[in-house]
């Protein structure tokens, strides 16, 4: 078992039930278990014109290869309507695999860490409740690099619900 970090967003079709929703189906994926689920936050898009996106981070322990693993987060995308019209454009859910274990990984359709984490506050600050401050990704950096590098700006954290 491995322990995976998956950052989730939406801005469409009611965002924190299509967060919710997908929190139950990443608990209901084989050889894993559903650790922890961040706070919900808000931020803006990051093309212009588009609505807010709700986002959070899950924690999973999981033995699914990664690309298994991705194939299973796209199901669960398209099974909540996702379509991929426009490369960062609307979305009811997206689910990405932020880190993976200690592993780097370069593959076509999966790299890891996340090739933006670093500029990502609205993936950042989530994972930060889930995850130690010393967090040591496979590229060196750490978690509380990271965050001391990407100011908390264009968030807002939502009240629990």
């Amino acid at each position: 078992m491995e322990r995976i970090y998956i950052g989730m967003g939406s801005n469409l079709a009611d965002p924190a039930e299509q967060l919710r929703s997908a929190v139950a189906a990443l608990a209901q994926l084989p050889q894993t278990e559903l650790v922890g689920v961040s706070g919900f936050y808000q931020s803006d898009s990051l093309l212009p014109g588009q609505p807010r996106y709700t986002n959070a981070v899950a924690a999973l322990d999981s033995s699914l290869a990664p690309l298994d693993l991705l194939d299973a987060l796209q199901a669960i995308e398209n099974g909540q309507g996702r379509e991929r019209l426009e490369r960062w454009g609307p979305r009811t859910l997206d689910l990405d695999i932020v880190l993976f274990g200690d592993r780097l990984i370069d593959e076509p359709r999966l790299k890891v860490p996340h090739y933006h984490l670093q500029e990502r506050a609205f993936v950042l600050y989530p994972l930060a409740e889930l995850a130690p401050a010393d967090l040591r990704l496979a590229d060196g950096r750490t978690l509380a690099e990271l965050l001391a590098a990407c100011p908390f700006v264009g968030l807002e954290r939502l009240p629990p619900n």
